[in-house]
């Protein structure tokens, strides 16, 4: 049975606001993809939420929904290379940085998922702990960093069948550590962290 999630639309009334996300923090394997999304005003959907409580199908439809609807929106993916240059929190702070810079109107004003950010073009910010809960351009931003996250793994899980990573998206799953110690990474595996049953399984 599905029910309404009410999030708050908006922080604050008639500014260019962009909400901002990422996908992918903790895999060993892809990169991580960040968005950021400018709704209009007053945009709402009965199903949308934090894209983690959805199902699968409810954020493949929400994304078609968001790309026709919103004002901007643009995702951006950070490579497992500088992932373990910078370190994958900066990896994703980058990577929502890069999204709003793509973004038209340039926003006014953003709200981040999450408690780090960095300045960005000196546009205000606030970090919001589990925004994509909260707010509606957060939820979208997160919406579309999952998808097209999930995307993008499902497509290289044809290049390395055995890591199952259409089933795991490269989070460390029993599954994808067992391939790991059969099979040794791949260059998609991020080489800055691995769980601590991984730790002989040198690169």
């Amino acid at each position: 049975m599905s029910h309404e999630i009410h999030l708050l639309c908006r922080l604050n009334e008639g500014l260019v606001e962009a909400g901002c996300d990422e996908a992918g923090r903790g895999p060993l394997a892809g990169p991580v993809f960040a968005a950021a999304v400018i709704l209009p005003e007053g945009f709402s959907h009965p199903q949308l939420n934090d894209s983690k409580q959805m199902s699968e199908k409810a954020r493949e439809l929400l994304r078609e929904v968001i790309e026709k609807e919103a004002v901007s929106w643009a995702v951006v993916a950070v490579s497992p290379e500088e992932i373990d240059t910078v370190n994958i929190l900066n990896a994703s702070i980058l990577g929502m940085q890069r999204a709003v810079r793509q973004l038209s109107p340039k926003p006014e004003f953003l709200l981040v998922d999450g408690n780090r950010f960095k300045p960005c073009d000196g546009i205000p910010y606030k970090t919001v702990v589990h925004g994509d809960a909260t707010y509606s351009a957060i939820a979208a931003a997160s919406v579309l960093a999952k998808t097209h996250r999930d995307a993008y793994m499902r497509q290289i899980a044809a290049e390395y069948p055995q890591y199952g990573w259409e089933r795991n998206m490269g989070y460390p799953t029993k599954e994808h550590i067992e391939a790991i110690k059969r099979y040794g990474y791949t260059p998609y595996h991020r080489k800055s962290f691995h769980p601590k049953e991984l730790e002989p399984t040198l690169f």
